[in-house]
């Protein structure tokens, strides 16, 4: 009786300890799912709490001393209508071009004592029929501001003098083409001569930047001048900006946080690198010969063919948007992310993108949140482009039939092949017409002309929503090359207005090496590999690496990394002194100024780039404020909370 009573017993507790723990483990499933579902609760029914919402949306702790501060520190005289001539240029290439290049051309201007007139953007020029409202400068940016914003720098005006516009007209003007990162005394030395004994000389830029990214100590003002001139005095047309704005609202309808993501994977960046390699049949065709036509240009000075998986490993070739899609879920962010694609060109096509739909279903862009009225408003009217009449060869005579007959051999004779597929004129259009027929690509058509002045556009309402962000992760960025990127643009006036705003800055050399290690299982990778990911993510949005990216890409861009000259610290933070592999950085508290006493002591600046921040005269009395986020943790020494969450 009494061994009968044991083994009830003990069958009552075991099944109790079942109910118990099937009841347990009800309770957390329906727990851990409810956290994902969108019912209206506030970010943390997204993000499991608040802790986890901010070390996703910042703000960034170690940078809460920086605020951005561009007015001239010494004195500083303005300019008088008595000067040295007139500087004119001509700007050739696509956006992160020709945003370099006014700066340097407004910093020139004030070098040589000379009259800046608008220059000419090339690109928008070379297209015929684009809207006759807008045309070269104003194509893009406000003229007016432009002129205004600048009158205590150098006097600008839209145009050469009658008689000095004659002589360009007849190709009389002294025309210089300056190579990249020219030095201060290239334009001392032989520009400044010849401006003096001609009155006017023309620039022609076609390379990016035309005066040296870092300048000598004594020249810092200069570079508080290209402080001014990019994130202040160059400001988009109305157009631009209410289309920026209205993508912006739209994007914050769906009452969580965004990120924008650049992915860099642009024709001339992938030949320049030798990345071919990583695309397959016709894409690979295409950019080895884009590398061709620049090794016979003299852009570049290597051979043709390179190995792209090694150039890779070196971190040359840009991220791809699944690896993209795998470092976002490793740091934290979950399916329900709403990602913001910019650029105007993603070599490839939406082919390569489908693996980051895949895990993000909420990746948007432009054409996704704009009807096609919103975009061609933004154009302007334009004229038709012609027709593209494409000949048909001519039938052959009765003549030639009966000749090719006679030719045809002995009978009984095979029946003649199939008519060949026709083609359709979108087929002859663009690369499909040229690539597996010829050796060479034609010259470029009015409808790629005309394509190329609205990527313009289009890159700038991008830059707009990019430089707003939430987040801003870069596929490719700081590569090394004489000309600026998109990303690194966006990152530099990121740095500059709102420091402690999330902006990753990856090292694709290290992460390469991360993918590699898990190859063949992308997308379950082991759990020290999701920490040491998220580790060094983490690592690069903090002072530490803000010290590195310095170090790589301010020698090529000084608006990528436009700081200690253009910002001050705020005065709780001088105490603050910070020591990175034992080397006092530039970057410290302690080597930049104090800020003045008018300006708020807030970690937060304005963060507004749609024309609302003040001016250059408003920030001489005061700034805005906006009302301080939560406090985020220290990102380069992750906390324990944060190492034992689950993997995505």
């Amino acid at each position: 009786m009494m061994q009968r009573s044991s083994i009830k017993l003990a069958a009552i507790v075991g099944i109790s300890f079942s109910v118990a723990s099937l009841i347990v483990h009800l309770y957390l499933a329906n727990f851990s799912s409810s956290e994902y579902l969108d019912d209206g609760r506030p970010f943390d029914g997204f993000y499991g709490s608040r802790f986890k919402f901010a070390r996703l949306w910042g703000p960034i702790g170690s940078l809460e001393f920086l605020q951005p501060y561009a007015n001239p520190r010494e004195e500083y005289p303005v300019p008088g209508m008595e000067n040295n001539g007139y500087l004119y240029a001509k700007i050739y290439g696509g956006f992160e071009n020709i945003q370099s290049s006014i700066c340097d051309l407004v910093a020139i201007a004030r070098l040589l004592n000379a009259t800046l007139v608008i220059p000419e953007i090339q690109e928008s020029l070379q297209s015929k029929g684009v809207s006759s409202k807008f045309k070269s400068f104003s194509y893009i940016y406000d003229e007016k501001h432009f002129m205004a914003a600048l009158t205590k720098d150098v006097i600008v005006v839209r145009s050469l003098p009658a008689g000095l516009k004659e002589a360009k007209k007849k190709n009389e003007l002294t025309m210089i083409s300056p190579k990249y990162s020219a030095s201060p005394s290239f334009y001392l030395d032989q520009v400044l001569p010849k401006l003096k004994s001609s009155k006017a000389i023309a620039l022609i830029i076609t390379g990016g930047g035309c005066l040296q990214s870092i300048l000598p100590p004594t020249m810092a003002e200069y570079q508080r001048l290209r402080c001014r001139v990019a994130f202040l005095a160059l400001q988009f047309r109305p157009e631009i900006k209410a289309l920026g704005k209205q993508i912006i609202n739209r994007l914050r309808t769906f009452e969580q946080p965004y990120i924008a993501y650049h992915p860099g994977i642009i024709r001339d960046t992938l030949a320049f690198h030798g990345c071919a390699e990583l695309f397959q049949d016709v894409h690979t065709e295409l950019i080895q010969y884009r590398r061709k036509q620049m090794i016979k240009r003299g852009i570049l000075n290597e051979k043709l063919e390179v190995d792209s998986r090694l150039r890779r490993r070196h971190g040359s070739c840009p991220l791809m948007p699944e690896e993209v899609g795998l470092l976002l879920r490793a740091i934290g962010y979950p399916s329900n992310t709403v990602i913001y694609l910019a650029g105007s060109e993603i070599f490839g096509g939406p082919r390569i993108l489908i693996p980051l739909h895949a895990m993000y279903p909420n990746v948007v862009d432009r054409t996704s949140l704009c009807s096609q009225k919103e975009l061609s408003h933004l154009v302007g009217p334009e004229s038709p482009l012609p027709e593209e009449i494409i000949p048909t060869p001519p039938a052959p005579s009765e003549e030639q039939l009966i000749l090719e007959w006679k030719k045809a051999g002995p009978r009984p004779r095979p029946l003649p092949p199939p008519p060949a597929r026709q083609f359709y004129p979108h087929e002859r259009s663009g690369w499909y017409g040229w690539v597996t027929a010829v050796d060479s690509e034609p010259n470029p058509s009015p409808g790629n002309l005309r394509e190329k002045a609205h990527r313009l556009l289009w890159d700038a309402v991008d830059y707009l929503v990019s430089v707003e962000a939430d987040a801003f992760f870069p596929g490719f960025h700081n590569d090394g090359r004489e000309s600026s990127d998109f990303s690194s643009l966006v990152m530099g006036h990121r740095l500059f207005r709102m420091p402690t705003a999330v902006t990753y800055r990856p090292d694709r050399k290290i992460i390469t090496e991360l993918f590699d290690t898990i190859r063949d299982n992308l997308y379950h990778p082991r759990r020290n590999w999701t920490v040491n990911a998220r580790g060094h993510l983490n690592k690069g949005l903090g002072l530490e690496g803000l010290i590195t990216e310095s170090q790589m890409s301010k020698p090529t861009s000084f608006l990528s990394h436009p700081l200690p000259e253009c910002s001050c610290r705020i005065s709780a933070a001088a105490n603050i002194s910070v020591q990175v592999e034992g080397i006092r950085s530039e970057l410290s508290s302690e080597s930049e100024e104090e800020c003045p006493a008018w300006m708020p002591q807030d970690h937060n600046p304005p963060r507004d780039v749609l024309g609302n921040d003040p001016g250059e005269e408003e920030m001489d009395a005061e700034a805005e404020t906006v009302p301080e986020e939560a406090s985020r943790v220290d990102e380069a020494n992750p906390s324990q909370e944060e190492e034992i969450e689950s993997d995505d």
